[in-house]
């Protein structure tokens, strides 16, 4: 039985082949930890304390209503 009836034949010169696979570079290495130096740390509070607005229920409250809503 030929194998190569139509002429047709798979290449074997060295340009065709499939170039073998090099090594892959190696990971980053990590930070040192000197430059997170603030990762960690726990803060103080503000001394003014945290934002306190003014009138803050004022916000919540229910305005006067208006009636039904035409569209």
């Amino acid at each position: 039985m030929a194998t190569t009836a139509c002429g047709w034949e798979t290449p074997k010169r060295a340009e065709c082949r499939i170039p073998t696979p090099v090594r892959c570079p190696a990971p980053p290495k990590k930070k040192a930890l000197v430059a997170a130096a603030g990762f960690g740390k726990r803060r103080e509070p503000p001394k003014n304390g945290y934002f306190h607005p003014p009138d803050l229920e004022a916000v919540f409250t229910l305005g006067p209503s208006r009636g039904a809503c035409a569209f």
